[in-house]
C-alpha cells in the first residue's frame, strides 16, 4: 500500500518542481534593459489600490493608473483607455501601455485622425491585419505608438506609446 501513495507524492513533486521552473524562468524578463532594478519593481509590482491589473491574457479588471507627469500633454489617447503599466527608461524615454475597449479599427482611426490635429507628424508607420505602429514627432518630442489586437478581450487592443523630449 505504501507505493502508490510514495509514487503520487513524487508525481506531485516533479510536477511541482516543473511548475516552479516554469514561473521562475519567465520572470527572467521582469528587468528589461535599460530600467534600474527600482522602476521595474515598481513597474510589475504598483503600490496597492492604484494597479490596472487584468484577467490572464483578458481585458483589464482594475481602474486605470493615472498617465505620469511627464506624459505629453496634448497627445491623444482614446477615452476609456486603460493605463496597465508606466515604464521611465534611460534617456528620458517613457512607455506607457494601454488597453482601449473601442475596436482595432476605431482606434488606429482614432490614432490616424487625432495625432495629425494635436500637431504629431506621423512617419514610417504600417497597418497589418492584427497591429500597426507608426513613429511620431513635434518640436519637442519623438515617439512611437504601437497597436495590436487582444486575442482574449472583445473589441481590445493594446496601444502602447514609447516617448521622449526632443533635446
Amino acid at each position: 500500500m505504501g507505493t502508490p501513495l510514495s509514487a503520487a507524492v513524487l508525481a506531485g513533486a516533479v510536477l511541482s518542481l516543473a511548475a516552479v521552473t516554469g514561473c521562475s524562468a519567465a520572470s527572467k524578463h521582469a528587468e528589461r534593459p535599460g530600467v534600474t532594478p527600482y522602476q521595474a519593481k515598481r513597474v510589475t509590482d504598483p503600490p496597492a489600490g492604484n494597479t490596472a491589473g487584468a484577467a490572464p491574457h483578458g481585458c483589464p479588471t482594475a481602474a486605470s493608473l493615472p498617465l505620469p507627469k511627464d506624459f505629453p500633454d496634448n497627445l491623444p489617447v482614446p477615452d476609456g483607455a486603460v493605463v496597465t503599466s508606466v515604464e521611465h527608461r534611460t534617456g528620458g524615454r517613457l512607455v506607457v501601455a494601454t488597453v482601449v475597449r473601442g475596436g482595432f479599427d476605431t482606434t488606429l482611426a482614432f490614432l490616424h485622425t487625432q495625432m495629425p490635429k494635436a500637431g504629431y507628424i506621423p512617419e514610417e508607420g504600417e497597418v497589418e491585419e492584427d497591429d500597426a505602429e507608426s513613429n511620431f514627432f513635434t518640436e519637442t518630442v519623438r515617439g512611437r505608438w504601437a497597436l495590436r489586437k487582444m486575442p482574449d478581450c472583445e473589441g481590445g487592443v493594446y496601444l502602447t506609446y514609447l516617448t521622449a523630449a526632443v533635446s
